[in-house]
């Protein structure tokens, strides 16, 4: 490369955002401010330091941006040393020498963005050294630059940026640079001075003597937390998240060894997938905003917190797979999520009513962690919770001695029912707790990968839905008979159902002995495919099952006595086929063509006859309306009625309830 080129390379090297050039204008001046006061502080410095604010003033009809400070000034070897030298010697060793570093703290890095949005800029400094000159730089975008003797007489430098056209549009108004300041500098810890205040007077706003500090120099992350109250925390919690619900706690975060990290974060009410928002964590950079995009630099569960980063050891302006190998991200990551867990631990030990009470607006963000960290996970199965279905919480040790005694199953594991919903899943959850098991309350969206993990993680369990079978089997104690039906017995129960099922489904009908007091039909869904359908669904699991269709276990109580009139009056009118009628013979594999064609016309007949049975009994069961009652009853029941099905049985329900009524 040339230099004829490096000003177009240093546009798009720089920063891809071109807002940005006035952080880095006005980082320049708080550094050099800084210094000055390192200077003069060390004995270095013995004159007066004098005013040490950052002044930006706005010229919105020359279309100028002046940033002015009172630092340390450069000498004309300076100003060509971190000015000249950094970008006049070729591209190519530009791109070379800084592609892997942190271009904020360089002064001529950072001081070369000014050319993203100018067409020209001028540098007036004057050093704090004895005997040093004023000099005067100004480039107008190219390799040419021209450096003179100029006449200011105050030590510090003013950069001044004569906006082109299109800038001036997009940055040249007082509106558009007060925003930029409370983006990036509102915490920048030298005071940064835009206009004056103002006060209202004769039916406006007008400025008064005073400077218009837009910055606060000593943010709350910085301080000591002895010296901090709770009422300390809210109100920068509420200055810097003004529409936000008031959060649920919070972590200072305050390390120097083996890395620098300070920092305020935020546990944000978390109820339920929609309300998540990320990007809330600031990060900084030495009190200078940088970015809200943290992803690389904590676990992703983090992003779900709000509050303020701030290191000056995290690389900036690199590669996010460079973040995602940098040894100091890594620890830095480690760092805050141990602290979570130790603050999280911390209250669950010390205030288990507060706890409890802000379980439900933090289960979300904890079993996210425990999904996607192993160490938080390792950390959390100590504190956090089940709930369940009465509104009780439970350490998880604390529920398995619970349940143990009734919910152990045969093969010694002990089963943890849970349901999702209270209401859809009532008739289910009582018919469980009348058997003496006890239902958690397991409504998060993440459940189904949640139950799924915590089955690895406590030793000898298992999850059940509630409505994932009969009472009688979601803990199995010891094998049970089955109710003994021929298999075309089976085929014909299957039939009867099917014939009055919605089709939008698919169904297994399955014959059992629940009890003459149970209900006739049961309608469950088997737990790994319910399971799994639902991680599929958030992402996980097998694509099979999220895209195909929903399947339904239906349960037919063949003690309860309704149903077994029914079947005997279904079998009366529409008789089994006899299984010589539908029996195939053999055919060997040296059979003539007469007994290979025998066989074929056998099958055939076969066919015939079945579909024939099967046709007349879909249209016995279609008819028969105490079959469709107790099955759109059990449909109703899962949530499962709708439209003109849901309309059908309302008025059958009307017309049975008259004819009982009418016939007394």
């Amino acid at each position: 490369m040339t230099t004829e080129n490096i000003f177009p390379v240093i546009k798009q090297f720089l920063y891809s955002d071109h807002e940005i050039f006035l952080r880095e204008i006005v980082a320049n001046a708080v550094d050099a401010t800084q210094k000055m006061k390192a200077i003069a502080s060390s004995g270095e410095f013995k004159g007066e330091t004098g005013d040490l604010k950052v002044r930006i003033e706005l010229d919105e009809a020359a279309k100028t941006l002046k940033v002015i400070d009172g630092g340390i000034g450069m000498t004309e070897e300076e100003v060509d040393k971190y000015i000249n030298q950094i970008a006049f010697s070729s591209a190519g060793e530009f791109l070379e020498k800084y592609k892997d570093q942190n271009i904020i703290g360089h002064f001529g890095l950072g001081f070369y963005s000014a050319f993203m949005v100018s067409k020209k800029v001028t540098i007036e400094t004057l050093s704090w050294k004895e005997g040093s000159k004023a000099v005067m730089w100004s480039c107008d975008g190219n390799p040419e630059y021209e450096m003179k003797p100029c006449d200011k007489a105050d030590r510090g430098t003013v950069v001044t940026l004569y906006f082109d056209d299109d800038s001036a549009k997009d940055y040249g108004t007082k509106g558009k640079i007060e925003q930029l300041l409370k983006k990036y500098c509102k915490f920048m810890p030298v005071p940064i001075v835009y206009g004056k205040q103002q006060e209202w007077k004769d039916g406006k706003y007008v400025d008064t003597e005073k400077d218009n500090i837009i910055n606060d120099v000593e943010p709350l992350w910085i301080r000591k937390p002895s010296e901090l109250k709770e009422e300390d925390y809210m109100k920068f919690y509420r200055a810097l998240y003004p529409m936000k619900e008031e959060p649920l706690f919070y972590i200072h975060l305050n390390v120097d060894y083996p890395f620098n990290l300070t920092g305020i974060l935020y546990f944000p009410k978390i109820k339920d997938r929609v309300a998540i928002e990320r990007n809330n964590i600031q990060l900084y950079c030495n009190q200078m905003f940088v970015t809200d995009h943290v992803d690389n630099i904590v676990p992703d569960f983090m992003t779900l917190l709000h509050g303020v980063i701030d290191s000056p050891d995290i690389p900036l302006n690199v590669s996010r797979s460079y973040l995602q190998n940098d040894e100091n991200v890594k620890k830095i990551s480690t760092y805050i999520t141990k602290k979570v867990a130790d603050r999280l631990e911390e209250i669950f030990k010390n205030d288990r009513k507060s706890w409890e009470e802000k379980w439900d607006n933090l289960k979300l963000f904890i079993e996210y962690g425990m999904l996607s960290d192993e160490k938080f996970c390792e950390r959390a199965l100590k504190f956090a919770l089940f709930k369940n279905t009465d509104g009780k919480y439970f350490a998880f040790d604390d529920y398995r001695k619970a349940i143990e005694g009734e919910q152990t199953d045969k093969d010694k594991k002990v089963v943890y029912l849970y349901a999702t919903n209270v209401d859809e899943q009532y008739s289910y959850i009582e018919a469980a707790k009348n058997k003496g098991y006890d239902v958690l309350l397991m409504d998060c969206e993440l459940d189904a990968h949640y139950v799924n993990m915590l089955e690895q993680k406590i030793p000898d369990s298992r999850f059940a839905r509630v409505d994932s079978d009969s009472a009688d089997n979601l803990i199995v104690k010891e094998d049970k008979p089955k109710p003994q039906m021929a298999d075309l017995d089976k085929e014909d129960l299957n039939t009867m159902f099917k014939a009055v099922l919605p089709d939008e489904n698919e169904y297994y009908v399955q014959p059992d002995n629940l009890g003459e007091n149970a209900a006739p039909i049961l309608i469950t869904q088997s737990e790994f495919m319910r399971r799994w359908r639902e991680m599929s669904a958030l992402g996980g699991g097998l694509n099979f099952y999220g895209e195909s269709k929903p399947s339904y276990n239906i349960v037919v109580n063949m003690e309860n006595p309704l149903v077994a009139q029914l079947w005997n009056k279904e079998k009366a009118e529409v008789p089994a086929l006899d299984p010589k009628d539908v029996e195939i013979p053999e055919v060997k594999k040296d059979a003539t063509e007469e007994e290979k064609k025998a066989a074929e016309d056998a099958r055939k007949a076969a066919d015939e006859k079945k579909a024939a049975h099967k046709e007349a009994l879909e249209d016995l069961a279609r008819k028969d309306e105490v079959l469709r009652q107790i099955t759109d009853l059990a449909l109703l029941s899962n949530g499962m009625l709708k439209g003109k099905a849901l309309a059908d049985f309302i008025d059958r329900s009307q017309k049975v309830v008259k004819e009982a009524y009418l016939s007394k």
